[in-house]
């Protein structure tokens, strides 16, 4: 994201200020805690508990539904086509409302559309909200100072991560160059094949130079490394975990005390 982004971001969302202080690899932690056991049972009890929490923390932390859907809008998408896939063809039970072939309506798979519909937003919107204006070089520190993962792997992510913008812009590119030659007007399915054949080679080319001048200014070696930004965690970084875990516990346990916990693995 842009300097331009941030500030844009940051002036329209002020009151999101106290996530902008939670360390990078805090977040990433916080969104591991509050998934994590929404992963491990499939209701609709659980799924609405946290959702619904979530949608009221959102609205506490400044987030105008405007900003939600901009910010979300995949997984706005993809959680309805989750719950009618399931609704299509989800294990049968119960009554049958509606049978074509594969696909048949009942009672279990109607439930199970809901709950699968219900996770994948529980799920999505926290995680994309709270890296919603996260620095990739930000996060690289957290993760090799704060979680000490190994520096060359988190190095190597971060340049990675920096030259997926570049693929757009070699897109265009090539695409350009080819409509000058005159080699780029018919046959879209063989002219997108051929180009990104030929992108893959770019960035194999441009990955393994990369990896050369890394190797050459030492980012391989086996020393302890220093860091030009220290990071580091405090209070917020506790407060946006224990968060997590509360929403996580309080999910978990409507869905026992209503009777419709039920793990994945039965």
């Amino acid at each position: 994201m842009s300097t331009v982004d941030l500030a844009d971001a940051t002036t329209s969302v002020p009151t999101l200020r106290f996530v902008d202080r939670v360390n990078p690899a805090t977040r990433l932690a916080a969104a591991m805690v509050l998934t994590t056991p929404l992963l491990l049972t499939v209701d609709w009890v659980s799924a609405a508990i946290a959702l619904g929490i979530q949608l009221v923390l959102f609205a506490l932390a400044g987030v105008t539904p405007g900003l939600l859907v901009r910010r979300t809008w995949p997984i706005l998408v993809a959680a309805p086509l989750a719950g009618i896939s399931m609704l299509l063809y989800g294990r049968p039970s119960g009554t049958v409302y509606w049978e074509f072939w594969l696909a048949k309506v009942t009672d279990g798979s109607i439930q199970l559309a809901i709950a699968v519909t219900l996770r994948v937003l529980a799920i999505g919107l926290p995680a994309a909200l709270l890296f919603l204006r996260v620095d990739p070089t930000d996060l690289a520190d957290g993760l090799a100072q704060v979680w000490r993962l190994p520096a060359r792997f988190v190095l190597g992510a971060l340049a990675a991560t920096r030259l997926v913008g570049l693929f757009v812009e070699d897109w265009r590119a090539m695409s350009l160059a080819r409509r000058a030659r005159g080699i780029g007007d018919h046959g879209a399915v063989r002219r997108a094949s051929t180009m990104a054949f030929a992108l893959l080679v770019l960035a194999i080319r441009r990955g393994s130079k990369l990896a050369t001048a890394m190797e050459a200014r030492g980012f391989g070696a086996d020393a302890p490394r220093t860091w030009a930004r220290p990071s580091t965690v405090g209070a917020p970084d506790a407060v946006l975990v224990a968060i997590a875990a509360a929403v996580a516990a309080a999910a978990i346990a409507g869905a026992v005390w209503a009777g419709t916990f039920h793990p994945v693995w039965a």
